[in-house]
């Protein structure tokens, strides 16, 4: 049976191909003009950290390699190379001679991947689970026999069928345990396999030897229903250790892996032509079928549609598309045909930059799990001390029990439980909150969040909708063209329909903000629009006659009659005789208030900052809620306002969307760029809410308190499960069977207590 790594390998066999850049572009992205790459890979046979430190090492040793970053929690490789230096396959070679195996993080090889180690797994704990049961079987004659009641030749019998049982739990069952001890040692690395193999490889020498010479040393006792036992619980935790991270991965697994294998390309002459979304390019027109995902960014040219776009924003309703709407790769075609052009390919797509997001947040280990993962190299140490002191103390007061207090020893203070403590607590929010629509470019901020204290707001794209909304519109005109009362509102209505038909021709926001009107546009055939910056649009009707959209003022022509009317107006339509004056306001989010609200109630404080104007800055904040508005901020004064914050002592969460928002972005303590953000204030923040639900914001906050509980709760039952057991093991109360029960158990219970961050994140 070939192991993980010759898996691997099978997928980059040939060298030359799969260091093509087009083919490397799913799980690698260049990051600067000298050809510096940086990848991603699934990894397995991991067990704790000092299985990552030995991989890092291993690749750190090439000199293509500049960087390599392993989580052991999550069994993920980030890896900064020179992929013209050395083929991907000499690099995947090392990590097997390490003692590991590695694929390429794309869909089919790491589920491949995921699925082998899942089944072997399941295979070495089948054999373990059924040995250790006939095991038992063989053994209990000898606990349960009243004296002379078991003859000596019967009880050897049932030892040595014990001894032959137990061989294929060693050999294979417990094949990595051995395997991983034997890596660490080689590399002078440390881990959690160490006292665990040496506990194994006690058990059964000890016992061996009072099988083979019952007279000798040991004595006649042997353990190896302790020893089948001891391998059982031990592959139990790991399983579910396994199940858990390789939920985290297939969640990742989805998002990368919704782009279609094909999908059909126009031509300029209409044909159409079956071709890999790699092929694309910007301005290609593509057919895209209902049940199909879009294979790239792109704007709606023909058709309308409802969109599936959860797996990108968290948002489970469909979302109705029509022509000039834009779309995003990953997200679903349900309803009807589509025909697409291509804006955005590749890496610039939106959904390759989510993936990219998770990737890298999969990979960070935060500060607190690197301490807890120094903290549990160090114990181990304490570990072997406090078992050989065992073994020295009982070797005076009964030498036949110092070997087994000894392993016991061993076993139950293996510090495995305070190594998950916190990686599976981040890992199992960090997907939680992914569901939701918010995905973290720097996991520790989790930890931040835990400890702020003030939230800051842009306006405009924030706390707003980035729409304007058409609040009121009235009819002006001369004194002479003045319609009777009951003309006049079916002649605002014409003139209003007319404005949305021409306002189709510009992506102006107040232009998008009538055209995205439900009401049906008049049919009019527009000749010769302009669009004339800082003015507005100016078309020809089919009778010939001129119609502007735009500035008050400029569409009034200057004409001096009632001019208080048409500058109250932010937009106007019309001529000078004819003239429809339109009024817009902001559009405040729907949630915007239950979240500040929530937040109110969770002692957050808030703030409005914006470069509009003060008097609507304090309007938009108390409609809202907010507790403190600031208007006429420019970039300098909000990085100010965020400066003077945190010197009082502050922790400040920044919520914006705008590039002038970068700066004071990357001041903050933590900070949260909106989905539809501009890419530079994406690329300062801490995390991007793809939903632009502001609830989830507050969710997220409340889940990062939660996970902090729970760190807490599983270091504090790491730290009394050793507090306990150890002294019971030194007093010989704990058979080794016992302290594996314990040691499985412990660990078990971290992972599944992490588990209950991973529920979906519900509003109460």
């Amino acid at each position: 049976m070939p192991n993980p790594a010759q898996i691997a390998s099978v997928n980059v066999v040939a060298a030359p191909a799969i260091d093509d850049p087009m083919l490397l572009a799913p799980f690698t992205r260049w990051l600067n003009q000298s050809g510096l790459a940086e990848s991603q890979f699934q990894l397995s046979g991991l067990h704790c950290a000092a299985c990552a430190g030995i991989i890092e090492r291993a690749l750190l040793e090439l000199p293509c390699v500049s960087a390599a970053t392993v989580n052991a929690a999550s069994a993920r490789l980030q890896l900064v190379w020179q992929p013209g230096q050395a083929a991907l396959a000499e690099l995947l070679a090392r990590i097997e001679a390490a003692g590991y195996g590695a694929a390429p993080d794309v869909a089919a090889p790491a589920r491949q991947l995921r699925e082998r180690e899942q089944r072997l797994l399941l295979w070495r704990l089948f054999v373990a689970a059924f040995l250790m049961m006939q095991t038992m079987m063989m053994a209990s004659p000898s606990y349960f026999a009243a004296a002379g009641d078991l003859k000596p030749d019967l009880l050897r019998l049932l030892q040595w069928a014990c001894w032959v049982l137990s061989l294929p739990v060693l050999l294979f069952s417990a094949g990595p345990f051995f395997r991983s001890a034997a890596q660490q040692i080689k590399h002078r690395q440390l881990g959690m396999d160490v006292p665990v193999a040496l506990g194994m490889a006690v058990i059964f020498v000890v016992s061996s030897a009072a099988l083979f010479e019952p007279d000798g040393l040991f004595g006649d006792q042997v353990y190896f229903d302790s020893l089948t036992m001891f391998v059982t619980f031990l592959l139990a935790g790991r399983y579910f250790e396994l199940r858990a991270r390789h939920r985290a991965a297939a969640a990742l697994e989805k998002a990368s892996g919704t782009l279609p294998d094909c999908v059909e390309r126009i031509a300029p002459d209409g044909s159409g032509q079956m071709v890999a979304p790699l092929r694309l390019r910007v301005g290609d027109r593509v057919r895209v079928c209902a049940g199909q995902a879009f294979p790239a960014d792109g704007l709606i040219e023909a058709g309308s549609s409802m969109v599936d776009e959860a797996l990108l924003t968290g948002e489970s309703r469909p979302v109705a598309k029509s022509t000039d709407d834009e779309v995003v790769a990953g997200s679903l075609n349900l309803q009807a045909p589509l025909l697409m052009r291509v804006l955005r390919v590749g890496a610039d797509t939106r959904l390759d930059a989510i993936v990219r997001l998770m990737q890298e947040a999969m990979t960070q280990r935060p500060a607190i799990s690197a301490v807890a993962d120094r903290v549990a190299r160090h114990f181990l140490w304490v570990v072997l001390l406090l078992a050989g002191a065992g073994a020295l103390l009982w070797s005076w007061l009964d030498p036949a029990r110092a070997v087994w207090v000894g392993v016991s020893v061993l076993i139950v203070t293996c510090p495995c439980a305070l190594s998950l403590a916190a990686p599976s607590a981040w890992l199992a929010a960090t997907a939680a909150m992914a569901r939701r629509g918010l995905l973290l470019v720097r996991i520790d901020m989790l930890e931040t969040l835990c400890h702020v204290d003030t939230v800051v707001l842009d306006k405009t794209g924030t706390l707003t909708e980035d729409r304007m909304e058409l609040l009121e519109h009235w009819l002006h005109c001369d004194q002479a063209g003045m319609p009777d009362p009951a003309d006049a509102s079916a002649l605002s209505a014409s003139l209003l329909a007319a404005a949305r038909s021409l306002a189709r021709h510009s992506q102006h926001p107040f232009s998008r903000a009538i055209a995205s009107s439900d009401s049906l546009a008049v049919s009019a055939d527009w000749t010769d629009v302009q669009e004339i910056p800082g003015k507005g649009l100016q078309a020809t009707d089919p009778q010939g006659r001129t119609w502007r959209l735009g500035a008050p003022a400029w569409v009034n022509q200057g004409q001096p009659h009632d001019a208080a009317q048409i500058l109250a107006a932010q937009l106007a339509f019309g001529r000078p005789d004819e003239l429809l004056c339109l009024r817009f306001g902001e559009v405040l989010r729907a949630d915007a208030m239950t979240a500040l609200a929530r937040m109110h109630k969770l002692g957050l404080r808030t703030l409005l900052l914006s470069g509009d104007g003060q008097a609507r800055v304090e309007l938009l904040a108390a409609q809202a809620g907010v507790q403190q508005a600031q208007g006429d901020a420019t970039p300098a004064n909000k990085l100010a306002v965020v400066a003077s914050l945190q010197s009082e002592g502050h922790c400040v969460l920044m919520v914006g969307d705008g590039i002038n928002d970068a700066p004071v972005l990357a001041l903050a303590d933590a900070s949260i760029v909106m989905g539809q953000g501009a890419m530079l204030a994406r690329a300062s923040a801490d995390g991007l809410l793809l939903s632009n639900r502001l609830m989830d914001l507050v969710l997220a906050i409340e889940l990062a308190l939660r996970t902090r509980r729970v760190m807490k709760q599983n270091l504090l039952w790491a730290a009394a499960y050793n507090a306990a057991c150890i002294p019971l093991a030194m007093a010989g109360l704990l058979p080794p069977w016992a302290a594996g029960l314990g040691m499985a158990a412990s660990s078990g219970l971290v992972v599944l207590n992490a588990q209950r961050l991973a529920r979906p994140m519900v509003e109460k």
